[in-house]
């Protein structure tokens, strides 16, 4: 027996249970399609599997829906894999563990893949039955969304036949999602230069932030761990002779990076004491400015015993690195003028750290280069394209290299939607109030779907989910259930 095998609506959290014990982290999705795959041959249903590991369902309509036109259910088979630090897990072999307490479901000390494992789970249980009313389905399952979907980049559209799509890749429920912003994944590349260096070495960690999903909480004012490891690196350079040894932080480009190290060779002589007071003076100062959001920031500092020698970044090396993390934009970039509240444009320094150079691109004796990663996100292409030029300018500046990558189109909003307004309407009568109609900042794949179906008429919803990317995550058993029944009125009424 599962720990969810007592919860309704049962063939629902039976499904997302087994996806839970399935390893299926971004690039890391075979076993899950696979999955899939044999989930549609047991039941006798039509199937499609494509190199990119995206699975295609068909299902015929049920009695009297047999000539109704047909309707994609749609979300995505890769999860975010964060864990808390020192918790020991193989993402890529191993299964989620989970909990439940008080009608939410975790899993202990990582993220737990609601976002969007409950979108396969439902249609998986939609696809089974024999029982519920709707018309000809095709459950289309995506891959590697997380990181630029690609999965529905490359997907084969022309097999298709639908025009009404049920995206369920949304986290907050009573929210009906018309229009999303485009994004791009930049990676920064740039040189930088070692030496043999003898001093002191020093760790410094910042952890304690709380991270989030860099468009859904982009607009929390949370702190990134990466721009703040720039701030700390900055501020002692002005006292301090040093040189980086190494530096790292964040593991999604569009996770809000929750903590950031550094180890750094401090020159002999150096008092450890001055360094550590400096530290607890930015701690407090960080503490101070973020203590709404990040109250818990901690800056740990730790002084290695042993007399060292190491290979660290030479003093141009660790200037450029420092410069570029000073002046790298991050964050908020533009608000919307017409829809309130609305963030436009924003990018997310999801990722940093130092990468050995094994067919280097740059002069043989660049041996290694300093990587940053970047989610940008914009509900203007053009905007979207100025953010990347910025950064391509100071990189340039340093010696480095922009590449852009999983570049995926805005989702713009439809004055006319007979799927809205139905979904409006079932809304209403269900709970006995309106949901709130919304375009959203984070990234969905509705707008490569609509750019490859012309005609498209789609609406992204979801149950709540909250902290997604992050190991609080927490699905809310109550809203699956009222979302479930939510949907399967909507599949009666699409006849």
């Amino acid at each position: 027996m599962g720990i969810l095998s007592d919860l309704e609506p049962a063939p629902v959290f039976k499904y997302f249970e087994k996806i839970c014990s399935i390893p299926h982290g971004s690039g890391n999705t075979e076993n899950i399609s696979n999955f899939c795959v044999s989930f549609a041959k047991e039941h006798g249903l039509k199937y499609h599997k494509d190199s990119y590991n995206n699975v295609i369902i068909w299902k015929d309509g049920t009695k009297g829906y047999e000539d109704s036109p047909s309707v994609i259910i749609q979300g995505h088979l890769d999860m975010v894999c964060e864990k808390k630090t020192g918790h020991k897990i193989d993402f890529e072999k191993d299964g989620l563990d989970l909990q439940l307490k008080d009608g939410i479901i975790s899993a202990k000390n990582t993220t737990l893949g609601g976002d969007d494992g409950i979108a396969i789970a439902y249609a998986l249980a939609i696809l089974e039955s024999d029982t519920i009313p709707h018309p000809p389905l095709e459950a289309v399952f995506t891959t590697d969304e997380e990181t630029g979907m690609s999965g529905a980049a490359a997907l084969d559209c022309s097999q298709l036949k639908s025009r009404t799509m049920l995206n369920i890749d949304s986290e907050e429920e009573g929210f009906l999602l018309v229009s999303c912003a485009g994004g791009a994944t930049a990676v920064v590349e740039i040189p930088v230069k070692i030496k043999g260096i003898s001093g002191i070495a020093v760790s410094i960690n910042i952890t304690g932030l709380k991270g989030g999903h860099s468009g859904v909480e982009i607009d929390k004012g949370r702190a990134n761990a990466n721009t703040l490891m720039g701030r700390i690196l900055y501020s002692l350079s002005q006292k301090f002779k040093f040189n980086i040894y190494s530096i790292f932080g964040g593991l999604k480009d569009n996770a809000i990076p929750r903590e950031a190290y550094t180890q750094l060779m401090f020159k002999k002589g150096t008092s450890m004491e001055e360094v550590k007071r400096h530290l607890e003076e930015l701690n407090q100062i960080y503490c101070n400015e973020y203590h709404s959001t990040d109250a818990g920031i901690k800056i740990s500092f730790n002084v290695d015993k042993m007399s060292d020698s190491r290979s660290s970044l030479n003093d141009k090396s660790t200037a450029k690195v420092i410069t570029a993390l000073v002046n790298l934009p991050n964050g908020i970039q533009g608000m919307s003028h017409d829809i309130e509240g609305l963030v436009q444009t924003s990018l997310n320094l999801g990722r940093m750290d130092i990468k050995v150079i094994t067919e280097s691109p740059y002069p043989h004796e660049c041996s290694r280069f300093m990587q940053f990663n970047y989610s940008l996100r914009s509900s203007l292409s053009t905007e979207k394209d100025e953010m990347a030029d910025r950064i391509k300018c100071l990189a340039e500046a340093l010696g480095g290299t922009v590449t852009l990558q999983g570049n995926y189109p805005a989702w713009e909003y439809k004055k006319a939607s007979p799927l809205r307004d139905l979904m409006t309407k079932v809304f209403e009568e269900q709970y006995g109030r309106k949901p709130v109609i919304q375009a959203i900042h984070a990234g969905l794949e509705c707008g490569l779907f609509a750019g490859k179906l012309p005609g498209l008429d789609c609406v992204s919803y979801g149950p709540d989910i909250k902290n997604i990317h992050t190991p609080q995550e927490a699905l809310y058993v109550e809203s699956v259930k009222r979302t479930w029944e939510y949907t399967l009125e909507i599949l009666k009424r699409l006849k």
